[in-house]
């Protein structure tokens, strides 16, 4: 079984398919920041929220969309939203269990 590095498997979880299409991961990822990783992954998850706010528009609107194509791009933003919100919550523990340690 192939282990790969945590900085790649985020980038996997947060990128969109359209960014994997383009090479948007980094093909260096032993040299990317966190700070790189982290606002990609924000990006990611805003694209993913604008893409079903706007199909959810265009359906409001009476424009040709399936409703299908709508609720899947709805519900991937939600899962990518509840993903994103439980790796800062991760983040937020982990920085307070820090701030605990004696030193």
């Amino acid at each position: 079984m192939a282990v790969q590095n945590i900085a790649s498997a985020a980038s996997n979880i947060f990128s969109s398919p359209s960014q994997k299409k383009a090479g948007g991961s980094n093909s260096g990822a032993a040299s990317a920041t966190f700070s790189d990783l982290l606002k990609q992954s924000i990006d990611s998850v805003n694209q993913q929220q604008n893409h079903a706010d706007m199909l959810i528009t265009k359906l409001a609107n009476g424009e040709n969309v399936d409703l299908h194509q709508v609720m899947i791009a709805a519900q991937k933003a939600k899962i990518s939203m509840q993903a994103a919100l439980e790796v800062r919550n991760k983040a937020v523990e982990g920085y307070q269990e820090m701030m605990r340690m004696q030193v």
